[in-house]
């Protein structure tokens, strides 16, 4: 029997259609691994630093090494197609009865490996340790402009993930003047429920997701990853801390060690279990806070940061985009199952 499920923070409803029920052997034909690219040289390898858009803005290097040229470990430079440009200031005005803010952010690449790997689930877990902490020092020094309000960090792999054509290990920084439509959903029904019950609704999951057990994919380190209750698609995952915060920059160098850990695991784990299917991961954390009386009150008790990863099984169609429901054919507890026992 289908049934509807609730997303306990924001309140969206999913539809989790049990009859119509997959496999992951029905998901294998959609595979990174067999798309085809044409890529005669990637310039996001070592030694092609010259193919990437000056200037580089930050680097993990060797010791005696020189911006711009090899002996790096993670490399950060800016999009060659950038959404928002950097120049300028924000001008806020209407348009009628239309609000209008010029395009002023930041659009970043977080190129993750010098060698030319794709999948982060192929890196060794001090890479990824490598672009952690990448993303912090990133995101720590975009928050010093008081332009912007966020960063959103997130990484498309495989096409049918929205990736482009450099079939190389690296993430997107976005910052923006406005906080996304999605991110203030959260962080509305975070207050929310912090002002009825004094605690953090994401704390509260944790606690009952590990009491359950039936949707854990795995507990490492600090670390919890487990399949949502309402899970929008199959085989979504999110990675949270088990202590308390709400700011992912907050992350000592210990814990972004455990964070890799978990992120190695999980992701082998479901290119194993789906033969190496697209995704995409976006980091959800709280905003940039520019003082303003009362608005930021609870925000450091009630938000927790968290990472989503989202497999491309399916499409999105004419339901979910008139319904605003998205439908699932794989129960999160068989997902979370499967892939809490498939070996690595």
């Amino acid at each position: 029997m289908p049934e509807f499920r609730k997303d306990p923070i924001i309140g969206r409803w999913v539809i989790v259609a049990t009859e119509r029920a997959r496999r992951p052997s029905d998901f294998v034909p959609h595979s990174v691994s067999e798309e085809k690219y044409a890529e005669p040289e990637c310039p996001f390898c070592e030694g092609r630093e010259d193919r990437t858009p000056p200037p580089e803005i930050y680097a993990i290097r060797d010791p005696g090494t020189k911006p711009g040229s090899p002996g790096w470990k993670v490399r950060v430079v800016p999009s060659v197609s950038p959404v928002l440009k950097i120049e300028g200031k924000i001008e806020r005005r209407g348009r009628g009865i239309y609000d209008v803010i010029n395009g002023i952010g930041a659009h970043e690449i977080i190129i993750e490996t010098p060698q030319h790997i794709y999948n982060m689930a192929d890196l060794p877990e001090e890479q990824i340790t490598c672009a952690i902490t990448a993303y912090i020092e990133r995101m720590t020094d975009l928050g010093r402009d008081p332009r912007f309000k966020y960063a959103l960090l997130f990484k498309n792999y495989g096409s049918a993930a929205g990736s482009g054509k450099v079939r190389h290990a690296h993430s997107q920084l976005i910052a923006m003047p406005v906080n996304p439509i999605r991110l203030k959903d959260e962080l509305v029904g975070s207050r929310q429920y912090f002002e009825y019950k004094e605690r953090c609704i994401f704390c509260d999951i944790i606690k009952q997701e590990t009491d359950i057990g039936k949707r854990i994919v795995a507990d490492i380190d600090g670390f919890l990853a487990f399949a949502p209750f309402a899970s929008r698609f199959p085989f979504e995952m999110w990675v949270l801390p088990k202590k308390h915060s709400s700011d992912f920059c907050n992350l000592t160098k210990d814990s972004r060690a455990g964070l890799a850990r978990i992120l190695k695991v999980v992701l082998t784990k479901l290119k194993k279990a789906l033969v190496d299917p697209p995704y995409n991961i976006i980091l959800h954390t709280a905003p940039f806070r520019v003082p303003k009386t009362g608005y930021w009150r609870t925000i450091e008790e009630d938000f927790h940061w968290h990472i989503e990863i989202m497999p491309r099984l399916t499409r999105v169609a004419g339901f979910e985009w008139g319904s605003g429901f998205y439908i699932n054919p794989t129960p999160p507890e068989d997902a979370a199952k499967y892939l809490n026992e498939m070996e690595i």
